[in-house]
């Protein structure tokens, strides 16, 4: 990977895993409706000049519908599980959890799309699973207070990310990435935006939270996007999913180093073990000969 390249791929880490630090700073003011419908609506704002200035206005709208769909399934329904999630576990958490999402991207084409899902691949699922126990093993309670709930929602945002993935190889392969993206987000917006007048907060948020609040949307999101788009265009996609490895490894630091969270033994250990069958699952680790 040429020195560019590699560039591109820390930064994209760094920023998408400064996402989970903006998320925790912003919902408590906000609450997870109104700051996704933020998130989406200012990314769609960002997005939307690019995509007119390079026509492609005219194919968002030829596929409206499949882009609404992955606008639902590829940011409104996971980020606001995030979101719910940030309440009450940190961002290194949340970063690490995030990590299994090429996993289930595999697993969902092989059961929909019938894609080959060979030994390794397999394996890296089940590994990845015993990951996530042991990521949240220590969490699970379900009691008053208690942080069972924002696990499971963790826990279930990489699968809708996964099903994302082969929605748009199913109905939007051959669509240009920046029309993916931009229709993509005023989709989220659109359908997320009844919802966000009803619970916007009734005080108004402080200057710090909207900060983060745009930082999330603007370069989080929009920006993030363009990154991501110009690695696939360079390196291919397995290269750029390989960012998948190196974002956890940022949320955990900027949650220890701006928020004070500790790195705990089980998010340690459930980073290594769902990392591992994420490369197996991606094909970077092959049985020797």
């Amino acid at each position: 990977m040429r020195g560019r390249n590699l560039l591109d791929l820390l930064l994209l880490a760094a920023v998408w895993g400064g996402s989970f630090l903006f998320m925790r700073v912003a919902v408590a003011e906000f609450g997870p409706v109104a700051l996704i419908e933020l998130r989406v609506g200012l990314a769609a704002l960002f997005l939307l000049p690019a995509a007119l200035w390079r026509g492609k206005l005219p194919l968002i709208a030829k596929h409206w519908k499949a882009l609404l769909m992955v606008g639902m399934l590829n940011a409104a329904v996971p980020f606001l599980l995030y979101a719910y999630a940030a309440q009450s576990l940190g961002a290194g958490f949340l970063s690490v959890a995030n990590a299994v999402t090429p996993v289930w991207g595999a697993v969902i084409g092989w059961l929909w799309l019938g894609d080959r899902l060979a030994w390794a691949r397999s394996l890296g699922l089940m590994i990845g699973v015993v990951g996530i126990v042991v990521l949240v093993w220590d969490k699970l309670n379900f009691n008053a207070g208690g942080t069972g709930p924002a696990v499971l929602a963790a826990v279930s945002a990489p699968v809708f990310y996964g099903i994302a993935a082969n929605w748009t190889k199913r109905f939007l392969t051959g669509v240009d990435a920046l029309a993916n993206a931009t229709g993509s987000m005023v989709g989220a917006s659109l359908a997320l935006l009844p919802l966000a007048i009803w619970f916007w907060p009734e005080s108004p948020a402080s200057l710090q939270a909207w900060i983060a609040t745009i930082l999330l949307a603007v370069v989080c999101t929009g920006a993030a996007y363009i990154i991501f788009f110009r690695l696939i265009a360079n390196v291919g996609p397995t290269g750029a999913v390989s960012v998948t490895f190196l974002v956890p490894i940022f949320g955990v630091v900027w949650g220890a180093w701006f928020l004070g969270e500790s790195i705990t033994p089980s998010i340690a250990a459930g980073a290594a073990i769902i990392l591992a069958g994420t490369a197996l699952a991606l094909g970077l680790l092959k049985r020797r000969a």
